[in-house]
């Protein structure tokens, strides 16, 4: 039984949190050695103060300044707490450091990301981003450094485990239809406004599209769930994890959350991971790879499982999810523009500047300014998402003036 040594890259947020939890499961198979955090001093000291890693990073000098202080006055002195995206990229790419859990919400995830997987890290992916803004940029790094690829979505997560063993260790280089098979079914929720009139969907609240019906998550997330952007950045990442074009990928709703993908062979077979909606489960299933270890999740009881439904995606409803799976096809500059524009989008939704309608606005007005520029490199991926920013906040105010 092998021995990680684990970073974890937003250790306070969901996915970190679940992370976590299974290290707790599991001490004799993980040891943290670095975590990082944006702002959560409080929750960073409780799991200083359990897991004691030796490196901690914070999103800015006063909030690290700050976690500091509060550990001296705990009585803990050998951990190094820094701040910033190097000191980010630092603990990434550490020689003390074999797994790398990327759960970094947001493009902010990109660098240290990249950073893991150009050292050869085992990336457990759960920052989609990373794959969303620089594409093939970031599958040529994996190639060039022989970094272990491993998704940690629910949604990604089953569709590796569905695939056969062979392709589950290329990610980036599949050949899927050589190994029979013609689709990837992506299945989703349809988030809290599944059956909600769309003219009423001007009218939501934060508090409403931030209570997911079956997935406990982040607000930005939340968002982008309800309205299936996170669907839709799923399925850019799903076509640079399993290298297929765009029409090999079908978003099937399932509103119970039970089936989390599936694959379609050419023989009429359909292969789908089931299970409760805990993302304990795909976290554990790529920690211990390609062993199978306790999540602490219970397994389904079918014989009180809600029955299964399936239905076709409305983009009247959804056509933040018909911007992404376009996007897809146009090219990098669309996916970078759109991931950045939805950031600025979402957060002011969060804040009651704009409504819940205008992320799709925002969202489409900034594709369509920047789909023809050329991205070739990784500094043009943060030189493009800087000016869609730039752009995204010009038009917010616009809206809001408008308004």
């Amino acid at each position: 039984m092998q021995q990680h040594q684990l970073c974890i890259l937003g250790s306070t947020g969901s996915i970190g949190e679940s992370t976590l939890d299974i290290v707790r499961r599991h001490p004799e198979r993980f040891t943290v050695i670095s975590m990082s955090a944006n702002s959560r001093v409080e929750n960073m000291l409780a799991q200083c103060i359990e897991f004691k890693p030796q490196y901690v990073v914070m999103g800015c000098q006063e909030t690290a300044t700050k976690l500091s202080t509060l550990l001296v006055e705990n009585g803990i002195a050998n951990i190094d707490v820094s701040y910033g995206e190097q000191a980010l990229c630092d603990i990434a790419s550490s020689d003390q450091v074999d797994t790398v859990m990327a759960a970094i919400v947001g493009s902010s995830g990109l660098m240290p990301t990249l950073s893991a997987v150009k050292t050869g890290k085992r990336v457990l992916l759960a920052n989609k981003e990373s794959l969303v803004t620089s594409g093939q940029i970031f599958i040529d790094a994996v190639k060039a450094s022989g970094a272990k690829l491993l998704p940690i979505d629910s949604e990604h997560n089953a569709i590796f485990q569905c695939l056969p063993e062979f392709e589950q260790h290329r990610p980036g280089e599949c050949q899927l239809a050589d190994n029979g098979i013609s689709k990837i079914l992506l299945t989703g929720s349809g988030g809290p406004f599944r059956t909600k009139p769309v003219s009423e969907l001007a009218d939501v609240t934060p508090e409403q599209a931030v209570a997911h019906p079956n997935w406990d998550m982040g607000k930005k997330i939340s968002v982008d769930s309800a309205t299936m952007m996170n669907k839709g950045l799923e399925f850019i990442e799903a076509k640079w994890l399993f290298n297929v074009e765009p029409s090999q990928i079908q978003v099937v709703l399932h509103p119970q959350s039970t089936i989390h993908s599936m694959v379609q062979y050419k023989d009429g077979s359909v292969i789908a991971q089931m299970g409760n909606p805990d993302m304990r489960t795909p976290i554990a299933h790529a920690m211990a790879y390609p062993e199978r270890i306790d999540a602490g999740v219970e397994p389904l009881d079918f014989f009180n499982t809600k029955p299964f439904e399936f239905e076709a995606v409305d983009f009247e409803r959804y056509p933040n999810l018909k911007l992404a799976i376009d996007a897809c096809s146009q090219g990098q500059a669309a996916c970078t523009a759109l991931n950045a524009a939805n950031e600025i989008a979402v957060e002011a939704f969060l804040n009651y500047q704009i409504k819940f309608t205008d992320i799709f606005r925002i969202n489409e007005l900034s594709v369509q300014q920047f789909v023809s520029q050329q991205v070739t490199t990784i500094d043009d991926v943060i030189s493009l998402d800087a000016n869609v920013r730039v752009y995204a906040k010009d038009q917010l105010a616009k809206l809001m003036e408008s308004e």
